[in-house]
């Protein structure tokens, strides 16, 4: 007979199942209950903080906690109104100066340093534990406008520092002059920034600032090195550059105005100046190799020509690549030799030989009482118009020519006519000059472009043949409308007390006509008023009347009696009025 194996006693039964789940159902439930019974009361927190800033909070002494964002930036802004603007006490050394915050870029950020103290909505846990747990005594959140306060610290360093005077060394006439360096003193940025930051809103208002020494950028060791280095050896001998068949020495004196020793990198380093050692060659080789046009010049008397010179053209590149290295070679090797080759002028002794300029074609003089001025004004206005050559198609124009009527011209004050009156200017007298001119261009057969003639008339002047001028408004101008070139000669005797000026032009060229004036009787008379004049420049006058003339100008060949043509040249003169001048 077999034995039945017994069953295992581990299997659990069915009711012992059911009562094992329904077991994790309850931990379960008891969990969830918890969970929400937690979160219920973290919702409850955040309900009840409200985005407030947490209390017990104060910010630069204003307490702020419990309240929302909006209450406390307003709380802030009240509790600080009388503090904001409280001026700060800077003491620099033993002086010491007020300063209202804004003046130094000062501001506060109030919705900032709410933010900062825990203001805002949020559910982190840790704000949330805040809230209720309490805030912090908390600093106002400060701005700093920089270019407000690098306004400041400038006019601090102005007011109290003492900057460093950078060592130089420089050129003049050929010779070295140095200059000192010295240590200054000056404000550190940095540490003001932070004394202003930590004083403003602070229990003191008192900002304790120090000068610290500063050093020169070029020191006495970088003026020693630039004079070794270079300015010394710069200065020792002439150089020379050899152009072609043409040799131009320079002396220091000369040169040195085109070389300079400026700061880099802390330490003085030679710098050419290319422009002026280009003007400097330009001086040396217009007398020594540089070309010269040909011109016509009245020599003992008569004209002659004057003959073109050669010169030289170069790179001035090469000349500036080498110019640093050649000041400061040593005696004996300071010569260079410059590629170059020959240069002509343009205008050739040919050309100036084609301008037929042989014979007076015009001689005309006038008269001037004396004045010193006048001596003065019209001998400056010939010296500058004497010489002048006018090719074929040019024209003349006397502003042109002579310059505006400065006294770094060579000019001074005389009486002239503006707005029908005598008044005292730069210049005055001038007009004798032109008047003078349009006649020679006018018997020279010369083509009239412009000329203005007096508002009245003159009585030393060739009536309906004269001219004015003004600088920048009223111009004398011919144009040589010949075939040949045209010289105008101005000479002036001065005036004396007892004896008249006398102003004399002659036109030398090729006669091309005979020219006649012929003066037509005034008509169309005008009479004069009177002026009361209360200017302090006022000048007294006895008025006369104006009228009307023409005058023509009749051209015929040289030896014929046959008119080819006539011009017609009409003038208005307006009454010259009587000015009674009284005290303003």
């Amino acid at each position: 007979m077999f034995a039945s194996k017994p069953e295992s006693s581990s299997a659990p039964t069915s009711a012992e199942d059911s009562e094992e789940k329904a077991g994790g159902r309850v931990v379960v439930g008891v969990l969830l209950g918890i969970v929400l019974l937690i979160g219920g009361a973290y919702a409850v927190a955040h309900l009840v903080t409200g985005g407030k800033v947490p209390r017990g909070t104060t910010v630069a002494g204003v307490a702020i906690g419990g309240h929302t964002t909006e209450e406390a930036e307003e709380l802030l802004r009240d509790g600080l109104a009388d503090r904001v603007d409280q001026p700060l006490e800077l003491v620099v050394g033993d002086e010491k100066r007020s300063v209202v915050p804004r003046e130094a870029g000062l501001t506060v950020d109030y919705a900032e340093s709410v933010e900062a103290a825990g203001g805002g909505d949020s559910w982190s846990p840790e704000r949330l534990w805040t809230y209720f747990t309490g805030g912090h005594d908390l600093d106002a959140r400060v701005d700093l406008d920089e270019p407000t306060f690098d306004t400041l610290l400038d006019e601090l360093g102005e007011e109290y520092g003492n900057p460093p005077v950078d060592g130089e060394v420089t050129f003049v006439d050929g010779r070295i002059r140095t200059t000192e360096p010295k240590a200054g003193e000056a404000l550190d940025p940095e540490v003001a920034r932070k004394a202003l930051l930590t004083a403003y809103l602070g229990p003191s208002q008192v900002v304790e600032l120090e000068l610290d020494e500063q050093q020169p950028e070029i020191d006495e060791a970088d003026v020693s090195a630039a004079l070794n280095d270079f300015a010394n050896a710069a200065v020792s001998e002439p150089v020379e550059l050899v152009f072609d068949e043409t040799t131009v020495r320079l002396s220091p004196k000369e040169y040195t105005k085109a070389i300079a020793m400026e700061p880099v990198d802390g330490a003085l380093e030679p710098k050419l100046r290319p422009k002026l050692l280009k003007a400097v060659l330009a001086d040396a080789l217009a007398g020594d190799g540089g070309p010269v046009e040909a011109t016509v010049a009245i020599r003992n008397g008569a004209p002659v020509v004057v003959p073109d010179k050669p010169g030289v053209a170069f790179s001035q590149k090469e000349v500036n690549d080498l110019f640093l290295d050649l000041v400061t070679a040593e005696s004996g090797q300071r010569r260079a030799t410059v590629e170059a080759e020959v240069a002509r002028s343009d205008f050739r002794t040919q050309d100036a030989e084609a301008l037929n300029i042989k014979e007076v074609v015009a001689d005309v003089t006038t008269q001037f009482p004396y004045a010193e001025y006048r001596n003065i004004n019209i001998g400056r206005a010939a010296e500058l118009v004497d010489g002048t050559v006018l090719k074929p198609g040019e024209t003349f124009s006397m502003n042109d020519t002579v310059g505006e009527r400065t006294r770094a011209n060579g000019f001074t004050e005389g009486f002239m006519i503006a707005d029908g009156v005598f008044k005292e200017d730069l210049g005055g007298g001038v007009s004798q000059m032109a008047t003078t001119l349009f006649n020679g261009g006018f018997f020279a057969g010369l083509e009239d472009v412009e000329h203005k003639p007096h508002s009245f008339y003159i009585s030393r002047y060739p009536v309906g043949r004269e001219a004015t001028v003004a600088w920048g408004s009223v111009d004398l101008k011919f144009r040589n409308n010949t075939d040949h070139g045209v010289l105008i000669e101005a000479k002036v005797t001065p005036a004396t007390p007892s004896s008249q000026g006398v102003v004399r032009v002659r036109m030398w060229s090729t006669k091309v006509w005979d020219i006649k004036a012929v003066t037509g009787n005034r008509y169309n008379f005008t009479q004069p008023k009177t002026r009361t004049m209360t200017t302090s420049n006022c000048v007294p006058n006895t008025g006369y009347g104006g009228f009307d003339i023409d005058v023509k100008r009749v051209f015929r060949k040289p030896g014929s009696s046959k008119v080819v043509r006539t011009e017609n040249f009409h003038t208005t003169y307006t009454p010259s009025d009587t000015v009674v001048c009284k005290k303003p």
